[in-house]
């Protein structure tokens, strides 16, 4: 036991030195869109910003632009927060004497006195700008590297898999899956792969004719390039590529930004995908990963290359935009519960009633942080 945590520290200890800085990059690209796109709409909406923070805590270094905004960067980079006039905290909770106290001026600039739609708006807006984000990067890379054009055919089936349970043979090209059209067998792959346990309906090309089949990718774990493993879906279908059959096709920008796009809509659809296996019991809740996890993909991005860290951003960013949207009291998404209620009731809710949202909201943030971060540990460690 004892060997096990000293194991354990000395693979920590040296990871986090190597992936600290891949992670600030990351993570502080990806949090300072969030908060530009609550900035920028709460300008647009007329409320005065008083803060603009990446990170929390002390103040290491800032400035006061010419609206009065303080641009400042805090001690603990995890994060930031723009606070704005009427704000109590970072959290963005109100207080009714303070509100009440406030001059028609005041009442002007003040975030909390704007209609149900504005603040709406300005909350959405951080998720928004991180979607926007992940497009536009998939965009750029898909730009600049133009788009695999690997045709997605079966050169081998694999026995008693999947595939041949399907009746899948040799040749059979792959042409839609659930009515996606799939244009290169790095296609196929993704979709396969975040399928585990669900029917995928097949379109395959055969002797000139069009064959549908059904086939249920199975679960099976892998180890990536870098060592660590996934549970992934797998069709058991084998490609080879033939000489100048793999190349990648220029693409236009109207194209790189529908490409940009469809991925993340696919990221999007995926985490929901996995989180209903969670709800189902299919799923693995040890893939779960949180800052240490995040940390180690950014170090490892950064060692095969520039272009994989800012890959990663974009997945982050999507990811990050996403989580934001759920319905959790101190996230986005919590906020935007509360406005929908505004709606339904014609008032806000009870400054009570919120503030013990937030408590609820606090406390399940913290207990999937603690889960996260004890996934990562133990992957850390055995790795």
């Amino acid at each position: 036991m004892i060997d096990f945590f000293v194991h354990s520290f000395n693979t920590l200890s040296h990871g986090l030195l190597g992936y600290a800085i891949p992670f600030l990059f990351v993570l502080t690209i990806v949090v300072f869109f969030h908060e530009l796109g609550h900035f920028l709409v709460a300008r647009w909406a007329g409320v005065r910003v008083l803060t603009f923070s990446l990170g929390f805590g002390p103040e290491l270094v800032g400035f006061n632009d010419r609206h009065g905004t303080r641009w400042k960067i805090s001690a603990i980079p995890l994060g930031g927060y723009v606070k704005f006039f009427g704000d109590e905290s970072e959290a963005s909770t109100p207080s009714a004497e303070t509100l009440a106290a406030m001059t028609a001026e005041e009442r002007a600039g003040s975030f909390h006195h704007k209609k149900v739609g504005p603040r709406a708006a300005i909350v959405a807006a951080g998720p928004i700008a991180n979607f926007i984000l992940g497009a536009l990067i998939f965009a750029a890379m898909a730009l600049y590297y133009g788009k695999p054009s690997t045709i997605a055919r079966v050169d081998g089936v694999v026995a008693d898999g999947a595939a041949a349970a399907a009746g899948f043979k040799i040749g059979d090209v792959v042409v839609q899956i659930d009515g996606k059209p799939i244009e290169s067998f790095a296609d196929m792959q993704r979709i396969v792969a975040m399928s585990a346990g669900s029917a995928l309906a097949f379109q395959v090309k055969r002797d000139g004719a069009i064959v549908s089949l059904t086939a249920t990718p199975a679960l099976l774990e892998r180890k990536d390039p870098f060592g660590n493993r996934h549970r992934v879906g797998v069709l058991g279908v084998e490609h080879k590529s033939q000489a100048g059959e793999a190349s990648t096709a220029p693409v236009g920008i109207g194209e790189a930004l529908k490409i940009g796009v469809e991925q993340v809509w696919f990221i999007i659809t995926s985490t929901f995908k996995f989180l209903g296996s969670l709800f189902v019991g299919n799923g693995n809740p040890n893939e779960v990963s949180g800052v240490l996890g995040i940390a180690k993909m950014s170090g490892q991005a950064a060692s095969a290359g520039f272009q994989f860290v800012i890959n990663l951003c974009a997945v982050l960013s999507v990811s990050i935009g996403l989580l934001n949207l759920f319905p959790i009291p101190l996230l986005d998404g919590g906020h935007l519960m509360f406005y929908a209620a505004e709606v339904v009731r014609g008032r806000p809710l009870s400054e009570r009633t919120q503030e013990m949202g937030f408590r609820i909201g606090l406390g399940l943030v913290l207990m999937l942080m603690v889960f996260a971060t004890y996934n990562d540990i133990l992957r850390m460690a055995a790795s």
